[in-house]
């Protein structure tokens, strides 16, 4: 239990943003399952669009502070390599 009417004050605060950062990272999850599964359904052009819609969400997390930059340009670049090959298996 918090001793001081600060250490209160953190550990409310603490609370609230917890639960903005659980909800703000399930979105970048959910984002970035949507554009697997459009990739793995084959349709190259809702491929490229949920692509499209994910980046500025993983963007956004990393300007948050939620995810650390590597790991965006990770997804981001394994989401375009499994696009790009669906393609080109298409093709």
């Amino acid at each position: 239990m918090a001793n001081t009417k600060s250490a209160e004050k953190a550990a409310r605060q603490a609370v609230k943003n917890r639960t903005r950062n659980v909800a703000a990272r399930s979105r970048m999850r959910t984002a970035i399952r949507k554009a697997s599964e459009a990739v793995a359904s084959g349709d190259a052009d809702a491929a490229r669009k949920a692509i499209k819609e994910t980046q500025p969400v993983i963007d956004s997390m990393v300007n948050k502070g939620l995810v650390h930059r590597n790991k965006a340009a990770r997804h981001k670049s394994r989401l375009s390599a499994k696009a790009k090959a669906a393609a080109k298996a298409k093709a």
